[in-house]
């Protein structure tokens, strides 16, 4: 009988089209299943955390996949394998044996994503970081994360199309911070929809630059149009930084 793992990694998503396998393109998920199976000698399958867009990274990642293997756990050396193997902007940080139910996807409890801007140019944040040169609000900005967290459905900043189900989220936490030119939002869910995080980004950028109110943004928010909020922010500024499982998953 097989086993379950979640297999823990971090990626720099500059180079890939997102994490999900697409045909005839470069992705985390083809990269990492490719890994496994040449080192496993069996064919793996992951079912990763959800989707990320291309561009988007992951401080923190999971993914689940079965294995006739029972103690993949008992040693580090698959894992100094692998690394060796994938290339430098992936990293496998552990692989933990679950219960056979585990889904890396819908057992999570909730997910934290993190938007990195930067207001000075810097060479060294160009892949990481989203360059904006406009004077911000952030007191304004923190006042629609208020608005944000009282809010229960997110259709308007959902990628049109898509095939969610519900547009139903929990905001457990939203906040912008600044320090010196660095501007971080920190947004914790029990889920997100595609497209999301980006687009709230964007629609708050307005806010904080004085080209929308609040309530403004209380009203796109209500009016559950995509078309009614701002641009998505750009991929390369956001970050997957936590996600967070029951601990009577992992064996």
């Amino acid at each position: 009988m097989a086993s379950r793992y979640f297999i823990l990694l971090s990626f720099k998503g500059t180079l890939y089209h997102g994490w999900q396998r697409q045909p005839k393109s470069a992705t985390v998920q083809k990269i990492l299943e490719e890994a496994l199976s040449l080192l496993l000698n069996e064919k793996i399958s992951l079912t990763g955390a959800g989707r990320t867009d291309a561009g988007v990274h992951a401080l923190v990642f999971c993914a689940h996949f079965d294995s006739q293997e029972e103690d993949l756990c008992t040693s580090n050396r698959l894992i100094s394998r692998l690394n060796r193997y994938l290339p430098s902007d992936i990293a496998v940080r552990d692989i933990r044996k679950v219960l056979p139910a585990a889904n890396a996807r819908y057992s999570a409890i909730s997910r934290t994503y993190q938007y990195f801007i930067s207001t000075a140019k810097d060479p060294f944040r160009i892949d990481t970081s989203w360059h904006l040169s406009y004077r911000l609000n952030i007191e304004l900005m923190n006042e629609a994360c208020r608005i944000l967290r009282e809010a229960e459905d997110f259709a308007s900043f959902c990628k049109l199309h898509s095939d969610n189900k519900t547009t139903l989220c929990r905001i457990y936490h939203a906040s912008w911070t600044e320090d010196g030119d660095s501007i971080v939002f920190t947004i914790k869910a029990d889920r997100f929809l595609r497209n999301m995080v980006r687009a709230i980004v964007g629609t708050m950028i307005m806010v904080g630059r004085g080209k929308l109110s609040l309530d403004d943004f209380k009203r796109i928010i209500q009016s559950r149009e995509r078309s009614e909020a701002g641009m998505s922010a750009p991929a390369k500024g956001l970050f997957l930084t936590d996600l967070e499982y029951p601990d009577e998953l992992f064996i």
